[in-house]
């Protein structure tokens, strides 16, 4: 499972014109999910993602995480981050989830999010979405479990 995480001073998801999901300062997470990733996988990455060190502290440094800051947490699904994408030019996605074990992973860790954070909001899996963000930084950062 791939996460690619983004510090947002503020981040959106629209469906068909429609806001779905939205936050303030946190992170914007796009989670792939693999063929053989697991329940225990998503919580594991989840884990990093709440924990993971690009917030500022007092004197400027990266040494806070979002379950300090208390920042929201913005979960979308983006199969394309499991691409194969080594040669040619067409990007290949035989390692990525089906579309059934990659929904059920996917809202297994957003379960999961919800438990341990308090404010979730998430996208549509499968849906066809417009992410709107501010990278604050900018910060990004791929995590993998």
């Amino acid at each position: 499972m791939r996460a690619l995480i983004q510090r947002v001073s503020q981040a959106s998801v629209h469906v068909d014109g429609e806001r779905i999901g939205a936050i303030d300062q946190g992170l914007l997470a796009l989670i792939g999910v693999e063929r053989d990733d697991t329940p225990e996988r998503a919580e594991k990455l989840l884990h990093r993602m709440l924990n993971y060190r690009i917030f500022g502290d007092d004197q400027g440094r990266m040494n806070l995480g979002l379950s300090t800051t208390r920042g929201g947490l913005l979960l979308v699904s983006q199969f394309t981050l499991v691409a194969d994408t080594r040669k040619g030019l067409r990007p290949g996605f035989s390692s990525g989830a089906t579309p059934e074990d990659g929904e059920r992973l996917f809202d297994h860790l957003v379960e999961c999010a919800r438990k341990a954070h308090d404010t979730v909001e998430t996208g549509r899996f499968g849906a066809d979405m417009q992410v709107s963000l501010i990278n604050d930084g900018p910060v990004t950062f791929m995590l993998e479990s």
